[in-house]
């Protein structure tokens, strides 16, 4: 429930060498900032901010922006969570800071292009490009919300808590009751008295019942205009002049709705995503990468999953869910061996296709095309079955390619974990 139940309605796992991997999903993510100012835009109060990326700019902002302000929070921008409980790989601590005005330009000079590691970024951690400058607000109660989407109800759901902040997970669990969760009609919308029942749930302090009600309106119709497949506000606040706030947002948008959502995708920061789904995406590619050693590429997710699991059973681990899809071309089979050879840690490429209308031949000629524009040094074990297989391994025999044949899914995953120590 809330953070943690939001987390599970939109992501899943994959449990991969006995560590839990998640699984990252095709939507996009935006920048706090980006959020701010999207939901300004649909009259949703938010702290008054700015965002800069260099020193420079941080000082023309404290000028125009701020220029009666004592203090100021600044946030450093990634798309990770945990960055107040972050640490610099330059040794600074945390990745927010409250601080006096004239402080502001020297720990922005801090953060900006350092290494920020959290929770959710791995041991790598995430480059810092931006800052965000906003207004310190006095706030008098945090509350959670989110909207989100629920299988169950099959349509938005609103889940809201009374308490809010970084402990909502160790409160829902002791406090079940204190989680409200609103299911809204899809076809029918918001109406005024769902969004009562959220309003109540919050069990406000001094904010205007009628005004919030209002913003948790606005807020639906920003999730479903946007095609959000998550909105969500940690803390939303209520201020000591008694209005209700979205200090803090995250937003995520549903990939298949790119095409009418261009202005929204045009914020997309390929900065801080994996290098190699980002090329992918690109290639028009499904591919997720792990943390094994074993390239994985496979036409169908379900057959995707399936090879990674049976790599597991003979003792591999698969370094990426990679799949081809139905209809893949020559070039995107060329650029799925480029994706593949570039992470260091695949030590063997394993290819599994069972063609129906993928064809075997269209893989074979791609996997050719392929060897000759990068330099293969791990081994490759391929298994070819369905349409075109004969004309497929005639094109692999006649490439004069060292590969590695296996009869069935069983043979290949076999094979491919014993290349691993040469034993192929």
């Amino acid at each position: 429930m809330v953070r943690g139940l939001v987390n599970k309605l939109v992501s899943r796992s994959l449990n991969v060498a006995g560590k839990w991997q998640q699984q990252q999903l095709r939507r996009l993510n935006i920048h706090e900032y980006q959020g701010a100012e999207l939901m300004s835009k649909y009259g949703i109060n938010v702290p008054k901010g700015v965002a800069a990326g260099s020193v420079e700019e941080v000082r023309k902002a404290i000028q125009d922006v701020f220029p009666k302000e004592n203090e100021l929070v600044v946030k450093s921008q990634i798309l990770a969570g945990g960055r107040g409980l972050g640490t610099f790989k330059s040794g600074l601590k945390g990745g927010v800071h409250i601080v006096k005005t004239d402080q502001v330009e020297e720990i922005a000079g801090k953060m900006l292009g350092q290494i920020l590691v959290t929770k959710q970024t791995g041991p790598q951690g995430k480059v810092v490009s931006k800052v965000y400058l906003c207004e310190k607000m006095s706030l008098v109660n945090e509350m959670y919300f989110a909207i989100t989407l629920d299988r169950t109800s099959a349509g938005p759901i609103i889940v809201a808590c009374s308490k809010g902040g970084t402990s909502i997970e160790d409160l829902a669990e002791k406090f079940p009751d204190m989680i409200v969760k609103v299911p809204i009609d899809v076809f029918q919308g918001i109406t005024d008295e769902d969004a009562a029942k959220v309003v109540d749930g919050l069990a406000l302090k001094g904010a205007d019942r009628n005004a919030s009600i209002e913003q948790v309106k606005k807020l639906y119709k920003l999730f479903c205009e946007c095609d959000c497949t998550l909105l969500e506000i940690n803390p939303l606040a209520e201020t000591s002049d008694n209005q209700l706030i979205a200090a803090d947002a995250k937003l995520n948008f549903d990939d298949n709705a790119a095409f009418r959502q261009k202005h929204i995708f045009a914020l997309r920061d390929p900065t801080q995503e994996d290098p190699r789904e980002v090329a992918a995406a690109k290639a028009d590619l499904n591919y997720i990468g792990l943390d094994g050693e074993i390239g994985c590429m496979v036409n169908g997710a379900g057959l995707a999953m399936a090879t990674m699991d049976i790599i597991k059973l003979h003792g591999g681990t698969p370094a990426n869910f990679l799949d081809v899809g139905g209809n893949a071309s020559e070039n995107q089979v060329v650029e799925a061996f480029k994706i593949l050879t570039a992470d260091d840690k695949v030590k063997a490429i394993l290819v599994n296709i069972f063609g129906g209308i993928m064809k075997c031949d269209v893989i074979a000629s791609g996997i050719v095309n392929a060897a000759k524009e990068v330099s293969l040094k791990v081994p490759v074990i391929v298994r070819l079955e369905g349409t075109n297989v004969d004309q497929g391994k005639r094109i692999l025999k006649e490439s004069g390619m060292k590969l590695i044949t296996a009869d069935d899914l069983d043979d290949a995953a076999e094979k491919a974990v014993k290349a691993l120590s040469g034993a192929c």
